[in-house]
């Protein structure tokens, strides 16, 4: 037994807790004059991650642009756990997931790949909107039916240590 073994393990038993999103290489425009990824980008991988899921849930671009309903972030809470520098690669996870008829609420991680170390998370209350209206919509029944049984599927891998959010749903 010794400490970085335990440690590696740890760190990869913690990941398989989660849902892999996307992995994306740091590049130099995102980083800043302290040699790391500048905090605006953190939010911008984290999004490009986000965008697979509200996919998976027919909510991402697609249906943005072809039945004008999409999801605004309304509040998030960001954590900054280690610096994350250009070449390295990034993986970001789904640790959370749960919606009302409106809301989506939802945890990302970020672990730096190489390295298996949190680098920041980011969790998120966003809204369903009818972009024609510009108004919060609800969620249609087939959507419902998606995110349910994804629920229902993944909620065994879900932390829900340290969630800031889970009283915005109204259930």
């Amino acid at each position: 037994w010794n400490k970085k073994t335990f440690r590696s393990n740890f760190s990869r038993i913690k990941l398989k807790m989660s849902l892999l999103l996307k992995t994306t290489k740091i590049i130099n425009d995102w980083t800043d004059y302290n040699g790391h990824m500048n905090l605006s980008y953190y939010i911008l991988v984290f999004d490009k991650g986000a965008e697979v899921i509200l996919s998976k849930f027919k909510m991402g671009e697609h249906s943005a642009k072809t039945e004008k309903k999409s999801t605004m972030v309304v509040e998030t809470h960001t954590t900054y756990n280690n610096e994350v520098k250009e070449g390295e690669e990034v993986d970001v996870f789904l640790s959370f997931f749960d919606h009302d008829r409106k809301r989506l609420h939802y945890k990302l991680e970020m672990y730096e790949k190489s390295k298996n170390i949190l680098s920041a998370t980011t969790e998120v209350l966003s809204l369903y909107i009818d972009l024609n209206l510009r108004k919060v919509a609800e969620f249609e029944e087939e959507k419902i039916k998606i995110m349910d049984q994804f629920i229902k599927e993944n909620k065994s891998k879900f932390k829900i240590d340290n969630l800031q959010f889970s009283n915005k749903l109204k259930k």
